[in-house]
């Protein structure tokens, strides 16, 4: 049985002293939440507070980003081991917005994700396609070929250490939706890539989450999907009500 995983990223958004305010109390409106995992990413600058915040609850933290180097001259980057140190237990790597604006490659996801592993962070690998690969019936070879090139080389044990997210870049921001058969559709396809990549039990334990405009609105019918285990959320996560609303929707 896949632990369900509910993960807040905050972007560039809320300064330390928001961010210290708000998970304090997330804290307690979810302190008797057992059965989901949760997630808070906030900026660099705001995780240790964070993490000093939430260190003895039911909440994680992860990171929005790391860099593939232990140390050395990147000026702006932030290693693995820097954010083990500061309470990361994962960190999102290859998000849609990376890929976008910064030009990240399935070989620099590849290079992220050994880091991560190596450090004994979480890698939330994320993958999906554009509106224009939607539209020209691209998705499931896109989606294929990111699996495929971002995880060359690992073993079946560090793949079943892996979260993956899908994210429709389509259905974010654009007033699109994916209906949840559309997105239990790339769900299942994403299982069965692994399966063959891997074997059916490693693929059957991986969780893969989905990160196209979660909402309180519709968390429950996306959760009754067979292959969707959580969500990737982001302006939702901003909010204490709409947040608590997705890590406690309704499992009727």
């Amino acid at each position: 049985m896949r632990r369900p995983l509910m993960a807040g990223n905050w972007k560039m958004n809320k300064t330390i002293s928001e961010s210290v305010s708000f998970v304090r109390m997330l804290k307690a409106a979810v302190s008797g939440v057992k059965d989901i995992g949760i997630i808070i990413c906030p900026t660099f600058i705001s995780t240790n507070a964070v993490y000093g915040e939430v260190k003895d609850s039911n909440i994680s933290v992860g990171a929005q980003n790391l860099f593939w180097e232990e140390k050395g001259a990147f000026t702006g980057e932030v290693s693995a081991a820097m954010l083990r140190d500061a309470g990361c237990s994962y960190v999102l790597i290859g998000h849609s917005e990376r890929r976008q604006y910064f030009g990240e490659t399935n070989e620099i996801i590849n290079k992220k994700i050994k880091a991560a592993l190596s450090n004994g962070i979480v890698p939330v690998l994320c993958v999906g396609e554009s509106l224009k690969e939607r539209e020209e019936n691209s998705t499931f070879e896109i989606i294929e070929n990111q699996l495929k090139e971002s995880l060359s080389g690992f073993s079946q044990e560090d793949a079943s250490k892996l979260v993956v997210a899908y994210e429709p870049v389509w259905a974010i921001g654009t007033g699109k939706t994916a209906a949840p058969q559309q997105a239990q559709e790339v769900h299942a396809f994403i299982r069965r890539i692994y399966s063959e990549m891997y074997n059916n039990i490693i693929a059957d334990k991986v969780r893969i989450i989905y990160g196209g405009s979660v909402k309180p609105d519709n968390v429950s019918e996306l959760m009754k999907q067979s292959d969707i285990d959580g969500g990737l959320v982001g302006g939702a996560s901003l909010e204490l009500e709409s947040f608590v609303k997705l890590i406690t929707y309704s499992r009727s």
